[in-house]
């Protein structure tokens, strides 16, 4: 791009999914605060993350992003912290037994505060109001008050994520997530289920594994990759007020980097080319990802990546295919096939949840698990067919046992939604769900890595 780019670049475009602030100085005086606070995150770490992305665009490891819908302030507790990070090392242990690849993990964690809404406003009995967009910008309760727009909420989102971001590190590092405790990462919930029981055969072999390992010398203290893990955070860049003023020049490259998260990424509502979201993800050398829905055309994709990353530099661009059970089949391929003829380098993702959302008899918002797998199984043969790579899957999960998304072997039903429904905006798989998931695409995984063997053997 030969425009110049700067932080600020984003507000001289168009912008959608914005709140409106009545009050322009308790905003500037937010903003300048968060200006001044220490970075969250560091340029290092994402470059770290960039360069394990592009190994999962080449075959090489997968990726497995989860987490909240939008974290709350109702919700944050270290427990809570705490058990979806174990749902993740779950997960991520099933994988990498499964495919023999490595797994990068990344949370929807630390600063997934804000959703995009599709109306501006809420009616109900009459009664019109700001929707809600998540606790960084108003709040659930459908008052006037609560749904006023505040911007002292950015900070106190900041300081939330500084909290949850130190304890994930404390998590990862500090020996939680040796692997010689991969007993004690199982919900008290999942235990008894048959995903649950599962795992434990699994972790019983792992366990057998680690002893031979440690006969030959390798352990916890010799080897540091059994003892800790890398753990990275990311949420969708969409109150770009609070991304600019915590974006900062890496003193060792001259760099711009988004150091509120490791990894943003642009939502299928906001990905205008000559948009404001477009035109400051452009600028920071952040991994980002891009939403991809039905309505996404080869051009526009195309136009997208080339603006993204002019460089096609690998690791740099995630695609998060968002299309639905019951589309995928049909609006995926073309794009697929685009991106390969023109030789672009992205990670394709799948997000087998915002497509698949419906609307109970009971008035939930809720997920079928079957339609989730579905459009995952979808993805990874239509990239079998198309020769590409399925690089990872992007999920909406919870460590606490909810009742948000139907099926799975529990057999969560309508009448059971209203048992623990507790997300503030979409239905989250549970603990013992998502581990399903991990073991349904795990097999998917060594599946296609089987075919790929014998198809070398055959050679």
């Amino acid at each position: 791009m030969s425009q110049k780019w700067e932080p600020s670049s984003w507000r001289n475009k168009p912008i959608k999914q914005v709140p409106e602030y009545r009050d322009a100085a308790a905003l500037a005086a937010a903003e300048a605060s968060l200006r001044k606070f220490p970075p969250l995150v560091f340029a290092g770490e994402a470059r770290t993350l960039k360069s394990q992305l592009a190994k999962v665009a080449a075959g090489k490891a997968f990726l497995l992003q989860g987490g909240d819908c939008a974290e709350s302030f109702a919700e944050f507790s270290a427990d809570n912290i705490r058990d979806t990070f174990k749902v993740m090392l779950q997960m991520a242990v099933v994988l990498i037994y499964g495919s023999n690849l490595p797994v990068v993990k990344v949370g929807r964690m630390a600063g997934q505060f804000a959703k995009p809404r599709s109306s501006d406003t809420e009616t109900i009995n009459g009664v019109s109001l700001p929707s809600y967009r998540g606790d960084i910008v108003n709040g659930l309760e459908f008052t006037p008050a609560s749904r006023e727009p505040d911007p002292g909420r950015q900070v106190i989102c900041y300081n939330q994520s500084a909290a949850t971001l130190n304890l994930l590190r404390a998590f990862a590092q500090g020996g939680y997530a040796d692997l010689h405790g991969v007993h004690r990462w199982t919900l008290d919930f999942t235990a008894k289920s048959n995903a649950g029981a599962k795992y434990a055969e699994l972790a019983e072999r792992i366990g057998e594994a680690l002893a031979f390992m440690a006969a030959c010398g390798m352990d916890s203290a010799t080897t540091p990759q059994i003892r800790e893990t890398e753990f990275y955070t990311s949420h969708e860049a969409l109150l770009l007020g609070y991304e600019e003023a915590l974006t900062r020049v890496d003193s060792l490259t001259g760099d711009w980097y988004d150091c509120s998260a490791h990894m943003v990424w642009i939502g299928d509502r906001t990905r205008q080319l000559d948009g404001a979201h477009v035109e400051f993800m452009r600028g920071i050398k952040n991994p980002i990802g891009l939403k991809a829905g039905p309505s996404m055309t080869e051009d526009e994709l195309l136009g997208l990546i080339d603006r993204l990353n002019p460089a096609n530099e690998p690791g740099r661009l995630t695609v998060i295919a968002r299309m639905g059970s019951d589309k995928v089949e049909k609006f995926l391929p073309p794009l697929l096939r685009a991106v390969e003829r023109e030789g672009r380098s992205v990670v394709w993702a799948c997000d087998p949840m915002h497509g698949n959302t419906i609307t109970a008899s009971t008035g939930y918002k809720t997920r079928p698990f079957d339609r989730i797998f579905s459009e995952i199984s979808s993805f990874f043969a239509i990239h079998r067919s198309e020769g590409t790579i399925a690089g990872g899957v992007h999920l909406e999960l919870t460590g606490k046992n909810v009742t948000e998304c139907l099926g799975g072997s529990r057999a969560i039903a309508e009448v059971n939604l209203a048992e623990r429904y507790d997300s503030h905006c979409d239905p989250r798989l549970n603990g013992e769900q998502a581990l399903e998931i991990a073991f349904l695409v795990a097999q998917a995984l060594k599946d296609a890595r089987g075919r790929q063997f014998s198809g070398v053997a055959a050679e």
